[in-house]
């Protein structure tokens, strides 16, 4: 089992780049499980494995990078890769590093996400649609049923799945219930050890074993999406496993969802600060309309929804400072997408149990 990584510390080595290899054979988990030890540049790669430094700087070349595998050339790689996890392991944040660009919202609440968010990475030798899922987990609501029927249909078509556990986080229930339902799909799955700048690097190659006897990956990549590190040898290494193909979005396409519902989720994100307990999962958000003045300011008018009359006094606040401070926070983002200057109106409604209620659901666009 290889692991991809360009760390510059680990043990008592200092190379600047290296696979890390658990002992044992080459390719193979060794007993007992301890901390990672580097294989040295000088050790001949085609003996061992590739390291990332070779592998990813033949992807760049236009060629292809597999764990344990004879390098061949190919022209241009094309494909679709789904991150998925359970609720708050990072998927999004890494998204967006991987896109270089805000496309999809960030939280600490679980279920951030709750559509298949596709975005764009495009390179001169290939073309990544990243499709970032809502966090699989065993659903209490007929909400939380639909969001895993989201990341089910996606998983089964796709090229390659990124499973995306914290470094931070030891591994739960949660991490092996999705390990098992990955066990039974067909594309490659490459596991990503998210959030390492939230642990030291001997927690980090901890994370690493424990991870790798979750199931039989592809390989196996330390990443940080909030430094960056790791982020570039993560997106050769899943290029590595994309098949050939044409390029699917023209160069400047960062992502397909439509304006509006990447305005709705700009509020939505807005209103999810600062809130707690069951309240974060009872927000939704739609866009009412979007028109412009005669005197050319843009005007966007949305909802937001709420399950219980108790909670619009929570998102309104005293004397609607909150709700004011909502369209603050989101109007810079809205006009940034935009490209122009926005008068943000908002909305509060409730749709009493909307996460049980099918025809609401249907309604809210779930």
């Amino acid at each position: 089992m290889t692991f991809r990584t360009e760390l510059a510390e680990a043990s008592e080595h200092d190379f600047a780049r290296t696979s890390w290899t658990l002992p044992g054979r080459p390719g193979l988990l060794g007993e007992p499980a301890v901390p990672c030890v580097p294989v040295a540049p000088s050790v001949d790669p085609d003996e061992v494995q590739p390291t990332t430094s070779r592998a990813i700087a033949m992807s760049r070349a236009g060629t292809r990078a597999v764990t344990g595998a004879r390098i061949s050339r190919v022209s241009f790689r094309s494909g679709f890769v789904s991150f998925v996890g359970r609720p708050n392991a990072g998927k999004s944040t890494l998204t967006n590093a991987l896109v270089g660009s805000k496309i999809v919202i960030t939280s600490d609440k679980p279920q951030t996400t709750r559509h298949a968010v596709r975005g764009v990475l495009t390179r001169d030798d290939a073309q990544l649609v990243l499709v970032d899922t809502p966090g699989l987990h065993r659903p209490r609501t007929l909400l939380g049923e639909r969001l895993n029927d989201v990341v089910r249909a996606t998983l089964a078509d796709v090229d390659v799945i990124g499973f995306c556990v914290p470094a931070d986080q030891k591994i739960g229930p949660g991490d092996r219930f999705i390990a098992a339902e990955l066990a039974e799909v067909r594309a490659p799955v490459v596991a990503i050890v998210t959030k390492t700048d939230a642990a030291s690097k001997p927690r980090v190659a901890e994370q690493l074993i424990a991870v790798s006897k979750l199931g039989e990956f592809a390989d196996i990549v330390p990443v940080s999406a909030v430094s960056g590190e790791q982020v570039d040898v993560l997106a050769g290494v899943l290029v590595g496993h994309l098949p050939e193909g044409p390029q699917l979005y023209p160069d400047d396409v960062l992502t397909d969802n439509d304006v509006e519902t990447r305005i709705a989720e700009l509020v939505r994100e807005a209103a999810l600060a600062d809130v707690r307990d069951e309240l974060p999962h009872s927000i939704a958000v739609t866009i009412d309309e979007v028109t412009r003045r005669e005197s050319g300011l843009r005007e966007v008018f949305a909802t937001i929804h709420l399950e219980r009359d108790s909670q619009k006094g929570i998102i309104i606040g005293p004397g609607g400072a909150r709700l004011k401070k909502i369209g603050t926070t989101a109007r810079p983002a809205i006009e940034a997408l935009l490209g122009e200057k926005v008068h943000l109106a908002l909305h509060v409604a409730v749709e009493r149990d909307w996460q049980r209620d099918p025809k609401k659901l249907d309604r809210l666009g779930f």
